[in-house]
């Protein structure tokens, strides 16, 4: 499990620090570069664009290098766009740095998870799954107890990000070992047909999800939260994505289907949800460690899903093509939600969370274990012949 451990900091890098750390950003960013609500979804917008690309190009670059050398030139790259968007206060520049961080970011995210696949499958266990993905809350504490403090000076918090994303890489670089895995002609095909509610229900999660953490210091500086609270809320989010294996792992490896999937988002819901009871610190804070102990056992229990229901030489262009549908929900979340907050207020990016998260559980909920292509179909059974009346009778 420590070669698990270490990989978590590809998500750590290309998921708590790239991307989820922007949400602390958002009302220095905001308002020192006099951006509305909208704009400062558009910044995630554009992650979410480079993350489309870096989904469909990710295949190519596991065919021509293999995974493990995607996996570290991403993280690489990774740390040098942190740095580098502390250069700039214009929107464009701004825009074309998180949208390239976006690209890196999902080198790392699907090479990573297919790594953490292989080593799944050969330990017996679903646990270095859930590991890796819970390696997000890694950097998520870590922006939470370092980016508050910082105060209003946001190009020394993105310099911050790079240096920790830096020291990351050489990290968990033996981490990304794969012995099978020679740079080959093809990544498999991409086998979304038989899965597509669960495709679909990741999109609506992907709309849903960002918006919370994209827009949470944003709801807390609307009700002036003191830095205190501020850290406090973000450290019980990372705290919680921390937990999640030893919460999730059992349930996305035992459950049958999409289970675990619909069970996970639904709790997602409910906790995002919560934040809307009251506004009182306590319940925020509750309301994210709902949100951190659930929001990646989406990813992981779709990344189970395909490993159990597609063969393994398929896994790489699966699991982009699901990335590509995850890029595509989270690139357009935060700029609607953002539209609709500035014509109303941050509650509604919440809701939209909430909301969004019930409505893909929905979807999933009533679906069987996924099938290997090839296996045999279960028999149908026939309906019982009428009985005969006996004679007499």
């Amino acid at each position: 499990m420590w070669q698990a451990a270490r990989l978590a900091l590809g998500t750590a890098s290309a998921l708590g620090l790239s991307r989820f750390a922007y949400g602390l950003l958002v009302p220095a960013m905001r308002d020192d570069l006099h951006w509305t609500l909208a704009e400062a979804g558009a910044m995630s917008t554009a992650n979410g664009l480079g993350y489309l690309v870096g989904a469909l190009v990710t295949a190519s670059a596991v065919r021509r290098w293999g995974v493990a050398v995607a996996f570290r030139a991403g993280m690489a790259l990774t740390a040098v766009t942190l740095a580098a968007t502390a250069i700039s206060d214009d929107f464009a520049v701004l825009l074309a740095l998180r949208a390239a961080a976006g690209v890196v970011g999902a080198v790392v995210f699907v090479s990573g998870g297919v790594i953490a696949s292989r080593l799944a499958h050969r330990v017996g266990s679903g646990t270095p799954i859930t590991v890796y993905f819970a390696g997000a809350g890694l950097g998520i504490v870590f922006g939470g107890v370092t980016i508050p403090l910082l105060g209003h000076d946001w190009r020394v918090a993105w310099l911050v990000l790079g240096v920790a994303a830096g020291l990351a890489t050489p990290a968990c670089w033996t981490a990304a070992h794969a012995d099978d895995d020679p740079p080959t002609a093809t990544a498999g095909r991409a086998r979304v047909r038989a899965l597509w509610r669960a495709a679909a229900a990741y999109l609506l999660f992907a709309l849903g999800y960002i918006t919370y953490i994209t827009f949470l210091s944003a709801y807390l500086a609307d009700r002036d939260a003191s830095t205190g609270q501020v850290v406090l809320t973000w450290v019980a989010l990372g705290l919680g994505v921390l937990v999640a294996p030893a919460l999730w792992s059992r349930p996305i490896g035992a459950w049958p289907g999409t289970r675990a999937l619909a069970a996970v988002l639904v709790v997602l819901g409910a906790g995002a949800g919560l934040a809307l009871v009251a506004p009182a610190p306590a319940v925020v804070v509750a309301s994210a460690i709902v949100y951190g102990a659930t929001f990646m056992g989406v990813p992981a229990a779709i990344t189970a899903l395909i490993r159990a229901g597609v063969p393994a030489a398929d896994w790489t262009a699966t699991l982009a093509a699901f990335t590509t549908v995850f890029a595509a929900g989270q690139t357009a979340g935060p700029w609607l939600a953002g539209m609709v907050a500035d014509r109303t207020s941050t509650d509604a990016t919440v809701a939209w969370t909430a909301v969004l998260c019930v409505a893909a559980a929905l979807l999933v909920v009533r679906v069987g274990p996924p099938r290997r292509p090839g296996a045999p179909r279960p028999p149908r059974r026939r309906p019982a012949a009428p009985a005969r009346p006996r004679p007499g009778s």
